[in-house]
């Protein structure tokens, strides 16, 4: 396929385009006309000198120097007023009596027979004829009242060179013709097109903005100067601030609405921890002090255990609308080695059907390995992704825990060998309440997750100023988590918890 052009690229192609038509069809038109006006005259010429020809006295005398042998040349030469170049060929009964011409010095030269017999193809019109060795002529042949007949020529090369001469300058002048109209094409195109690229980079700025992170003013808008309605660009500028303006209060309705859902969530987080812990604290107390039955126990054993998982839920829920709230973290030097080794202690001892390895690549100087934020809940998200990597493996899985440290960035790598993210779930599986798939679960109903644990993750490690990525495909599961290192520029980024 052709690579489109630009719009600015087609006017000005367009508007050279027919600067060169123009030119070239009033080249043409004028080329014919002055090869008319030269031809008519030329034909004026020939009549006029047939004429005088025709009545030349059959007596050739007074010749100057005349050829040997030449008899004075044809009688229609020995007259005044023939042009230079004009050509003469008597006919008798059919014969040639005499055929000659007017050299450039205006001396009588003969024709051979060859050339004579090119000129006695003309007929009583002026028309075309071709001598060899002279060139291109107009000829016509005349009738005197003895039966003699006449044929006289003119020469087309003068007027043939007027022609080229003209023709020439008509292309040198279609040609800066054409070059001017390109350039004043181009300066009046770029002017007109000047406010099409405002409205564009308007529209450029929009499209920057962060609008899925909560970001809700659209300051941005086409100047007033650029929204005249008298115009194409001014009705594309006015069109797009309309379009601005709705989208701004879309989306400022729509974050009402998020706020509000989201202090309802923690409203009802909080409000739920009292009777959740009032639920364990009797299910746990009839269990230890009860008489029950066998079924009776087992049922208040599934309660306590459900209200413990209600209750991380909840408690999940209160930790995601503090990050949505923007919350102060508690800054401190951060020690991810330290970090990296206690989460892999408690995976091992949660999960020892796995395999569990801590990866420091050599470079265990504490000093370069350490990451300036909120210590608790850097190890929240170390002790998320090894959970997420032991309640989604079977056992048997290796997990490898690796810190390293690249310029002024600390990359936390968390590497399994289990089944994969299914490809259509890896582009969500940081969302909440985002849950994978059941080849990928190893675990029982106990475990199951409540979809918040990555998008925990990522809401600290984007508090903190890093990044989160995901690459997975069957036997191989890697999660990168980049946050900047302790005294690097960018380490105090991400110095409030939220987006």
């Amino acid at each position: 396929m052709r690579r489109p052009r630009r719009l600015r690229t087609q006017l000005i192609a367009l508007v050279g385009l027919v600067a060169l038509l123009v030119a070239v069809i009033l080249g043409v038109l004028s080329a014919l006309s002055l090869r008319s006006e030269l031809l008519g005259r030329l034909d004026g010429s020939l009549v006029a000198a047939s004429d005088r020809g025709r009545g030349a006295d059959v007596d050739p005398g007074g010749y100057p120097d005349p050829p040997p042998g030449w008899d004075g040349g044809p009688p229609g030469l020995n007259v005044r007023g023939q042009a230079v170049g004009t050509v003469v060929v008597e006919v008798r009964d059919g014969e040639v009596v005499s055929a000659g011409y007017l050299d450039d010095d205006a001396q009588l030269r003969e024709l051979d027979p060859a050339q004579a017999a090119a000129v006695l193809t003309a007929g009583d019109r002026p028309s075309w004829v071709h001598v060899n060795g002279l060139g291109t002529y107009r000829a016509v042949t005349v009738g005197r009242d003895d039966g003699t007949s006449v044929v006289t020529a003119l020469p087309w090369d003068d007027s043939a060179g007027t022609l080229r001469g003209y023709v020439l300058v008509e292309v040198v002048v279609g040609v800066v013709a054409v070059l001017l109209a390109a350039a004043v094409a181009t300066a009046l195109v770029r002017r007109s097109l000047r406010p099409l690229d405002r409205v564009a980079q308007t529209a450029t700025r929009v499209a920057e903005l962060p609008l899925d992170r909560g970001a809700v003013a659209l300051d941005e808008r086409v100047p007033d100067g650029d929204t005249d309605p008298r115009t194409e660009v001014g009705q594309v500028g006015a069109a797009l601030n309309r379009l601005l303006g709705h989208v701004e209060t879309s989306l400022a309705a729509r974050h009402a609405s998020e706020q509000q859902v989201r202090q309802f969530v923690a409203d009802a987080s909080h409000e739920l921890r009292t009777p959740l812990a009032s639920i364990r604290g009797y299910s746990e107390l009839v269990l230890r002090h009860g008489d029950l039955s066998e079924d009776s126990a087992h049922a208040v054993t599934r309660v306590a255990s459900e209200s413990r998982r209600m209750q991380a839920l909840v408690e999940d829920l209160l930790l995601l609308a503090r990050l949505d709230a923007g919350r102060e973290i508690v800054e401190q030097d951060v020690d991810v080695v330290a970090l990296a080794a206690d989460a892999v202690s408690d995976a091992h001892a949660a999960g020892r059907g796995h395999t569990w390895r801590l990866d420091l690549a050599g470079d265990v100087d504490p000093e370069r390995l350490r990451v300036r934020g909120d210590e608790a809940r850097l190890r929240q998200v170390l002790v998320n992704l090894l959970a997420n990597a032991r309640v989604h493996t079977p056992p048997g899985t290796t997990v490898r825990l690796g810190v390293r440290r690249a310029g002024d960035v600390v990359t936390l790598i968390v590497l399994d060998d289990g089944p994969g993210v299914p490809a259509e779930q890896q582009a969500t599986i940081f969302d909440r309440f985002s849950r994978g798939d059941a080849a990928r679960t190893g675990g029982d109903g106990a475990t199951r997750s409540t979809g918040l644990g990555l998008a925990i993750v990522e809401a600290i490690v984007t508090a903190h100023g890093g990044t989160i990525t995901l690459d997975s495909e069957p036997g191989r599961t890697l999660v990168s988590v980049v946050l900047p290192a302790s005294g690097a520029p960018d380490g105090g980024a991400g110095a409030r918890m939220g987006p």
